[in-house]
């Protein structure tokens, strides 16, 4: 079951368990529960502290729960947790067994002090690089406080139990028999979610910050970037973010960054954060800016509004707030997103295993998109809506010659369908001839691009007439003493590596700014001491 590789590899992780565990297995006469027992087996001859018992008697077999020595309780894998969930197996292992998960301390206390009873039931797939977070997040809740149990469930595994439970997307989260979320959060969202009193909170800590030098909204590699840049410059730097990565977080493969050749985008976002963080960057994540109020007057402080209430204020600002998916926006889409309608091919592709599917788009992510569900569904058709498709030669050439692949050119998508629980179907109108044809599918995959994520700031800035913001080639605004970078702005081709460069770039215009600027911030002091250096 285990290669040598990950054999001797899980053998040293666990010389870090401080207490015995237990699996305890509830299996069947299926070939999946022999290869469960397989794995369970190796795993507990790696190990003295770790042994197997299979007398388990759970209504879901195959499945096995890790476990305490002399407790029944613990997270429950309804899975082989092998491909990306082999760390979260390793985790659960090493947590279960006392050895201290790499979360801060508050955290670890709000998930104590969470007073409910709660019962979570995580829907995953082995090929979704989203899912692994999720997981985590919810193991290590249920391994902290003994009000919440876990179970992790295998989609291709149960499939029954998804189709019975319309999961079309993961991961997706209930909770006490009710939907609790879906898509990548981070055991911090998790938490702040289940704790009530966590925004009022947070807007009393964000208020009693001093001002920034600068503050940076958005934790992409724009974001990142201008952070390290600003940072060595030795002046006060903070970092306000929804989520640190971004968009990133939701890449699969990145093989385009120079000087690495390969990695995901999990992976990379995580060394993103990793770098700003040396740098001891004031980051704070799971904040969404609701408004940015400019300086009055030169030498007064822009004033950066979130949404719980908190106000941070700073001598310069740099926007790097990023993109996101672009809806269709057609009948039937909001209405079946997770129930049919997804975005992301590599995680929710394996739901459709032997389906028919359509994939909306043919620039080089629709034409990926379709390629990659060729090989898991029975069917895909792509529709694009101008005559041509956009994807490059190479992506075109290998799209034609599947067999399994059907393409619609000059095609307007304009309805989605579905029967009130999950798509049956997908609406299009030939621009050729004006006649509406109907293609009866399962799963609709949409990969249209990317919408700047501007909408707090329209009238307070320049915006282009697509909503990105207006930046000269120095990452000026139309604000003194603001700035932007990445994707959020007019600078063309949305590439990371482009974004980074822009961040490093408006980093260093908002320091040039601050060295120009009436010397009346209180931070002033600083930013002359780093100059003089």
């Amino acid at each position: 079951m285990l290669d040598a590789p990950m054999k001797t590899q899980l053998e040293g992780y666990l010389q870090n368990l401080r207490t015995p565990i237990r699996l305890i297995a509830s299996l069947d006469s299926s070939d999946r529960a022999s290869e469960m027992r397989e794995l369970l087996v190796e795993i507990a001859s790696l190990s003295d502290k770790v042994s197997l018992d299979e007398s388990g008697s759970d209504g879901r077999k195959p499945s096995f729960v890790i476990a305490r020595e002399g407790e029944t309780r613990g997270v429950r894998f309804a899975a082989i947790p092998l491909g990306h969930e082999f760390t979260s197996l390793v985790l659960a292992l090493l947590w279960t067994g006392g050895h201290p998960p790499k979360v801060s301390p508050e955290v670890l206390e709000q998930i104590r002090a969470l007073d409910a009873e709660m019962n979570f039931e995580v829907y995953m797939s082995l090929s979704c690089h989203n899912c692994p977070d999720v997981v985590q997040a919810a193991a290590l809740m249920a391994i902290y406080n003994p009000k919440i149990q876990t179970v992790v469930i295998d989609g291709s595994l149960y499939q029954a139990e998804v189709d019975a439970r319309q999961v079309m997307a993961v991961p997706m989260v209930f909770m006490n028999d009710a939907l609790f979320g879906s898509g990548r959060m981070t055991l911090e969202e998790i938490v702040s979610k289940l704790d009530s009193n966590s925004g009022a909170r947070e807007a009393s800590k964000l208020n009693q910050k001093d001002p920034f030098d600068v503050l940076i909204v958005g934790g992409g590699p724009a974001g990142a970037a201008a952070a390290v840049y600003a940072a060595r410059k030795g002046i006060r730097v903070g970092v306000v973010a929804e989520r640190f990565g971004g968009q990133v977080n939701d890449t699969m493969a990145i093989e385009n960054y120079i000087s690495v050749l390969e990695t995901d985008g999990p992976k990379f976002a995580a060394a993103l954060e990793a770098q700003v963080r040396h740098y001891e960057v004031d980051i704070m994540n799971l904040q969404r800016v609701s408004k940015l109020v400019p300086a009055a007057n030169p030498g007064d402080f822009t004033q950066v509004h979130m949404a719980n209430g908190g106000v941070l204020k700073a001598s310069s600002v740099i926007l790097s707030t990023g993109a996101r998916w672009r809806n269709v926006n057609v009948p039937g889409e909001a209405q079946y997103k997770n129930k049919g309608v997804a975005y992301c091919p590599h995680c929710d592709g394996p739901l459709f295993k032997g389906k028919r599917v359509a994939v909306i788009g043919g620039g080089n992510s629709g034409v990926e998109a379709a390629i990659d569900l060729a090989g898991v569904v029975e069917h895909v058709t792509l529709v694009e809506f101008l005559d041509v498709l956009k994807a490059d030669a190479v992506l075109v050439s290998k799209l034609k010659s599947l067999p399994n692949i059907t393409i619609h050119v000059n095609a307007q998508t304009t309805e989605i369908t579905g029967d009130g629980h999950k798509v049956n179907g997908l609406r299009y109108r030939d621009r050729a001839s004006e006649v509406e044809r109907f293609v009866e599918l399962q799963g609709v995959f949409v990969q249209i691009g990317l919408v700047p994520n501007t909408e707090f700031l329209k009238g307070t800035l320049e915006l282009s007439r697509f909503g990105e913001i207006v930046v000269d080639t120095k990452c000026h605004t139309s604000l003194p003493g603001v700035f932007a970078a990445g994707d959020v702005t007019t600078v063309p081709y949305k590439q990371i590596v482009i974004a980074a460069g822009e961040g490093a770039k408006a980093a260093l215009s908002a320091f040039d700014y601050l060295i120009r600027r009436p010397a009346a911030a209180a931070t002033v002091k600083a930013v002359e001491g780093a100059a003089a250096s």
